[in-house]
């Protein structure tokens, strides 16, 4: 499989899988939206230097949230891929507040490229809830969740200066629109 053709694969595999889900924000958009920006801040930081690495954040939910199954993950992309994929990957039989204390707890010794997926995809959930922040959400909830994703992202943080910075902005945009609220 060519590099351009794991890509769009991956992209291609997202859609199917995540057709019918949304974003818990007021807008609603389709979930498709996070998988691409979280790739979209990979490939950027990373210069498209690791499709690998590209084509598991298109997938980092895959597993979690539409039921994929590991093996059939390898068997359309790679190990790499799975693994990464596996990596990020929340244990859903566990209840909401165990899986986030387990993010902080082993975020910190996960590889660095799962470390890059962790806080792609915390930037690209910050910026969701300044956007278009889920309407069920008091504004209690949105802080404990910036402040919950600034600890997970500390123990991400030192593998991508740009994506470093692109979650710390991210924090502080979230944070100012919080206060003025």
């Amino acid at each position: 499989m060519t590099t351009l053709t794991l890509v769009t694969k991956a992209y291609h595999h997202a859609a199917i899988w995540h057709a019918g889900h949304r974003r818990k924000g007021e807008a609603a958009e389709p979930y498709i939206n996070h998988l691409t920006e979280v790739a979209d801040l990979i490939a950027t930081a990373t210069q498209g230097t690791d499709l690998n690495l590209v084509a598991a954040a298109v997938l980092h939910d895959a597993i979690e949230d539409a039921g994929v199954a590991r093996d059939q993950m390898t068997q359309i992309f790679n190990e790499d891929v799975a693994t990464l994929v596996a990596e990020v990957t929340d244990d859903k039989s566990l209840p909401k507040a165990e899986r986030k204390r387990l993010q902080v707890e082993r975020t910190p010794h996960k590889s660095p490229r799962a470390k890059m997926i962790k806080i792609a995809d915390k930037t690209s959930n910050l910026r969701s809830i300044t956007e278009t922040p889920p309407t069920d959400w008091p504004l209690e909830r949105k802080v404990e969740y910036l402040e919950w994703a600034r600890t997970v992202a500390q123990g991400a943080k030192g593998q991508n200066v740009l994506l470093d910075e692109a979650f710390d902005a991210a924090a502080l945009e979230l944070q100012r629109h919080l206060e003025g609220n």
